[in-house]
């Protein structure tokens, strides 16, 4: 069988690394753009549902807490948490087919397109790679043109999970540009500090 290359995903998994790259012991503790969540809970979250989203397409195991209850505690290195699993979501979603019409994924409008389910998945990567960087005073690795090619993906599948997996949208503003634009429709404020 052929590997199938995902671009966005890739692009995607590349952001949430480059959030992580420079963590110290001081960063875990840190506020985020998730209400009541830190960045150890916030990457133990993405490291979860990367992971879930391979689970639902492989069939073997997810991940190992509940992403929407993260752990408080700092993960260990991340590096390791972090590359075990986008690596186990890359190798997974390598296996899907671009044509395929019916990718299990761990959604509750589950199966979707492979378009569809990759960019799931990427978004949810993209998404809290921002939340990370902002909460560590770093930039953003969220650019506009991934932003721009992730808001169909969310404004396809975000309203069923407005409540538990994103806030209500935010106004949109004239000035915002793409990234602005898709954190506003998660609920996300993209001026945004610590």
């Amino acid at each position: 069988m052929t590997a199938t290359s995902w671009s966005l995903l890739e692009q995607a998994h590349t952001a949430l690394r480059a959030s992580t790259a420079e963590l110290g012991d001081a960063d875990w503790a840190a506020k985020t753009p998730c209400e009541q969540w830190n960045v150890a809970q916030v990457l133990r979250h993405a490291a979860g549902d990367q992971r879930a989203y391979a689970a639902a397409i492989t069939g073997d195991g997810g991940p190992e807490e509940n992403p929407f209850d993260p752990a408080v505690d700092a993960p260990g290195d991340p590096k390791d948490l972090l590359e075990s699993a986008v690596g186990v979501s890359a190798r997974a979603f390598a296996t899907v087919p671009t044509d395929a019409q019916a990718v299990p994924t761990p959604l509750p409008q589950a199966p979707m397109t492979a378009e569809f389910a990759v960019g799931a998945a990427a978004l949810d990567a993209a998404v809290h790679a921002w939340d990370i960087a902002v909460a560590t005073g770093r930039p953003s690795p969220l650019p506009a043109e991934l932003a721009e090619r992730l808001l169909p993906v969310a404004t396809a599948i975000a309203e069923p999970l407005r409540g538990f997996a994103y806030a209500p949208a935010l106004d949109p503003r004239p000035a915002d540009d793409a990234t602005a634009a898709l954190l506003r429709y998660l609920g996300r404020d993209p001026e945004w500090t610590r």
